[in-house]
């Protein structure tokens, strides 16, 4: 039985880029795979795709297969499943692992791990910003060989056995054809190169395991978890890779009398029956120093005031809140016996709260 031309077996036109073979050899070698497929002909369907990728998916025979046809010279046709293994294999090896990642070997370029601590601030600190000195303890690129892990370049030399790919390639004989599996090099654990003389500081890794002070910026208005992310100060990278990220997370401490709610401060201020009752001019903490708060005469117990742009600053967005105080009105516990005449006095004259429990008699007396 005649061939049928490549192209027409990978379902692509004979200008199809080299994404686009990859692209129609994926879709059917998942189809038709032995491992996977239930197709009666799936073994030969295969072997005809496999036969077709391997010479359009080469350059040199491509061009020999596009003058000549079949029968060009050095195609290499019949080669059953041309050197690749199970369908996983197939998949990975072409296309990355299932998952969307890719796989990697132990040669190239890795980016260095990210890496997480908390600081705890005071509030003060949170409210205005402040930099601290954070002590991390990471891997960092080794100093005395600038991470090549060797003394010199010229020490650095390509894995005889792998060449310096990092993978050993196994071809084996089966009823569909050759199969090739891929393993990690054991001579160079997968770095394709091989160190004659290691660096001394690191041991040929080109990185050494240390304790780095790093100062923090943090920003004013920063609240209890947020997250600040220093780009590049994470753990160094593998073979020239780019370093991770430090991401540090804010704890802050209660204070005293003040809670934080957004950019706005609360707090609770006791007064005097006397103050409530008369006015007074009374002196008020903030977190910019204290400041004067005139009480007006008649304040109830649990009046909220507010004192404007006395409170948090967000250092990005530029707004300023306000600080709320809560008039808390003291019962006094020790009255001297001229202080309680007092009392007994003012207590005839209270016509407005008798108004009130008046009222509340007059409400249970219908009930």
């Amino acid at each position: 039985m005649a061939k049928r031309d490549y192209y027409e077996v990978l379902g692509i036109s004979k200008t199809a880029t080299e994404d686009e073979i990859k692209k129609a050899y994926r879709s059917l070698a998942k189809k038709y795979h032995p491992d996977v497929s239930k197709d009666p002909n799936a073994t030969e369907k295969f072997k005809e795709i496999q036969e077709a990728y391997e010479v359009i998916s080469d350059v040199n025979k491509r061009a020999q297969y596009d003058q000549f046809g079949h029968e060009a010279p050095n195609l290499g046709g019949g080669a059953g499943f041309g050197g690749f293994g199970s369908f996983d294999d197939i998949i990975n090896q072409m296309f990355g692992n299932f998952g969307g990642q890719r796989s990697r070997s132990a040669s190239s370029a890795r980016a260095g791990a990210d890496l997480r601590t908390t600081i705890t601030i005071s509030f003060e600190e949170a409210a205005f910003g402040t930099e601290k000195a954070v002590n991390v303890t990471k891997y960092d690129t080794c100093e005395t060989c600038n991470g090549l892990g060797a003394e010199s370049k010229a020490d650095i030399q390509a894995c005889p056995r792998c060449h310096g790919t990092g993978k050993i390639t196994t071809t084996q004989s089966t009823l569909f054809g050759a199969f090739q599996t891929q393993t990690t090099c054991p001579n160079c654990q997968g770095t394709g190169k091989i160190i004659k003389n290691k660096c001394k500081t690191c041991g040929g890794e080109g990185r050494v395991r240390k304790t780095s002070k790093i100062n923090v910026k943090i920003p004013s208005g920063i609240e209890e978890g947020q997250g600040l992310r220093l780009s590049g100060y994470g753990e160094a990278g593998y073979n020239g890779g780019i370093n991770g990220d430090l991401y540090i997370y804010v704890k802050v401490k209660p204070h005293e009398i003040f809670i934080r709610d957004g950019l706005d401060i609360i707090m609770e201020m006791p007064i005097t029956f006397s103050q409530a009752a008369l006015g007074a001019d009374i002196e008020v903490p903030t977190i910019y120093g204290d400041v004067i708060f005139k009480v007006p005469s008649g304040t109830q117990t649990g009046t909220k005031f507010r004192l404007a742009n006395k409170g948090i600053k967000n250092s990005r967005s530029g707004r300023l809140g306000h600080q709320y105080i809560i008039c808390n009105i003291i019962t006094p516990t020790k009255l001297t016996n001229e202080q309680k005449e007092i009392f007994k006095q003012l207590s005839k004259t209270a016509e407005a709260t008798d108004s009130v429990f008046d009222k509340i008699k007059k409400f249970f007396s219908k009930k």
